[in-house]
């Protein structure tokens, strides 16, 4: 501890982390003319919702973490004015054959006969095309009734399940919130190809397999389908910095006070909250604490202590309602970014570059893949081949790269590899992990490309290739995910269990702690996860539905 004396000062609420949801937060707070301070660890606001020059000397900004929007409601868009613009891709996905990469298929949103023809080239069963596009109809018809539920007060499981009835969504309720995910896409579908399409949407950054009786690769999908209802994943125009962008001015418009470099060292009880900053330590005092870090962080914050579960995953004692197995979850990820002279070509040549990587490019992540991989990743070892996925932020919105770059012709690839468990990292072997890891993603990308991706691979102006690749454990550090876990744990569902008790607004809007003063307001927080803002809308809710908060002091 400094010998320097501590400074102390008084808020109405205080919000530990300036990731996007905590500035969602401050924003709706400082909005009803509360004092809110917001406590940032990293130079600048928005955690892991940011745009950044990866590659030194390159001018172009890569959203370096998260990359798509689907869950950021168009009423928090409304509520705090925030002037953003989210595109629409004309592709959904494109998925190359494995057993043979001269075929793929090519989902198009606005060709339904040339999709329907792409099913068939690709050797899917008869009525192959129609089951799909009934699986994702019956789908959509849950995620339109709940969609609304994830900004109002929690629901219990038997009323949600009443509100899927009345939208006619019994069976989609079955399948999607019941029983293993994996029964239903089997059932319906008959094509490896095809079925793994469907399954990367309950797989993405969580470990674990389609039939799971935990039902966490459900979650997951249901997170990945409910966003507006449709399950549209958009790209944000100037990158993800766009979107922390516009949540920290509609913050400080609003009179919200952000620090950044500012390390929390301690939440403790009353509301007290000491903090480094500018070579000093502080502590301010506020009648709410916001928690926008993983409620793991907050944990050690509070020096609380951890018991192993049954489940086997790290929880704090005496949480809200109950030891949640899921704050300890893994993540499940590699992330790599890449800016190329332009995009490679691909062994199909029916379809262009710019379709192919104008949705999200499958690569090895048929069903049977998938599995596979799963079941070597759980015996200690890299995948091989990897299943990632590529999207293209330039291709929609170019505007993130420099004038020159764009009259080059160059395009950023954004790869996320699937099935690498955080338990195959360590401090110990990260930097070689790393290396594997960057290897096993480009040669999952070379087989079924018609050339080399290292050959297309910009240069920064030491010559230096343009690839960063970042494992579970350089996520953590870099923006404090526990075990790179991108949900920040795992992901909840989206209401209560009947009998849980929902009898204060913190509960009530699903971001208690078991200290009343004290609130979840990130991706930890009951429907929390990917970039939504919803966390810190829920929070700021719960605050503003409970007695007027007092200044303390």
């Amino acid at each position: 501890m400094s010998s320097n004396p501590m400074s102390i000062s008084a808020f109405d609420a205080i919000i530990v982390g300036g990731g996007h949801n905590g500035l969602a937060a401050a924003a709706y707070l400082a909005k009803a003319g509360q004092d809110v301070l917001v406590l940032e660890k990293l130079e600048n606001p928005g955690g892991a919702a940011v745009s950044a020059h990866a590659f030194d000397g390159v001018d172009a900004r890569l959203s370096r973490y998260s990359y798509l929007v689907s869950l950021l409601p168009r009423q928090i868009i409304d509520d705090l004015g925030l002037r953003i613009t989210l595109a629409r891709r004309r592709y959904s996905s494109y998925t190359p054959d494995p057993a043979d990469g001269s075929r793929a298929l090519l989902v198009d949103n606005g060709d339904e006969a040339a999709t329907a023809a792409s099913f068939a080239a690709v050797g899917a069963p008869d009525g192959e095309f129609g089951a799909f596009t009934a699986f994702y109809a019956a789908c959509r018809q849950l995620t339109e009734a709940l969609w609304p539920t994830m900004t109002a007060p929690l629901l219990a499981r038997s009323d949600a399940r009443a509100l899927a009835a009345r939208a006619g969504a019994d069976a989609a309720w079955e399948a999607m919130i019941e029983h293993p995910i994996g029964q239903a896409i089997s059932r319906e579908l008959g094509s490896d190809l095809v079925r793994g399409v469907v399954l990367t949407d309950a797989l993405i950054g969580t470990f674990a397999r389609a039939d799971d009786e935990d039902l966490q690769q459900n979650i997951c999908f249901l997170y990945h389908l409910i966003g507006g209802g449709t399950g549209d994943w958009d790209v944000p125009v100037g990158g993800m910095g766009a979107v922390s962008g516009e949540l920290e001015r509609a913050a400080r418009d609003a009179g919200a006070t952000i620090l950044t470099s500012a390390d929390v060292t301690a939440v403790l009880p009353g509301g007290t909250v000491d903090y480094r900053h500018g070579g000093q330590d502080h502590s301010s005092s506020a009648r709410w604490v916001l928690s926008n870090v993983a409620p793991v962080v907050l944990d050690r914050l509070r020096n609380r202590p951890a018991t192993v579960t049954s489940a086997g995953a790290v929880t704090s004692a005496g949480a809200a309602a109950g030891p949640n197995p899921n704050h300890r979850r893994e993540g499940a990820q590699v992330k790599v970014n890449l800016l190329l002279k332009r995009l490679p070509r691909l062994l199909d040549g029916s379809v262009s570059p710019e379709a192919a990587f104008g949705g999200t490019f499958h690569i090895n992540e048929t069903w049977s893949q998938l599995d596979d991989a799963y079941r070597t990743a759980a015996a200690g070892a890299v995948p091989s081949p990897l299943p990632c996925e590529i999207y293209c932020h330039s291709l929609t919105d170019p505007s993130i790269l420099s004038p020159e770059l764009q009259a080059a012709g160059a395009q950023t690839l954004t790869v996320f590899g699937l099935h690498v468990p955080d338990r195959l990292v360590t401090a110990e072997n990260n930097e070689d992990r790393r290396a594997e890891l960057q290897a096993a993603v480009l040669a999952s990308l070379n087989s079924v490309l018609a050339e080399p991706i290292e050959d297309l691979l910009l240069t920064d102006p030491d010559g230096r290739p343009c690839i960063e690749t970042k494992t579970t454990l350089d996520i953590e550090r870099a923006v404090g995910m526990p075990r790179g876990n991108i949900f920040h744990g795992g992901l909840d569902w989206p209401f209560v269990e009947d009998g849980e008790p929902l009898d204060t607004p913190a509960r009530r809007w699903g971001v208690a702690t078991d200290d009343p003063q004290i609130l979840l307001c990130g991706s930890g927080a009951r429907r929390g996860g990917a970039v939504s803002a919803i966390g810190g809308h829920n929070a700021a809710m719960a605050v503003l539905e409970s007695e007027p908060p007092l200044r303390n002091g």
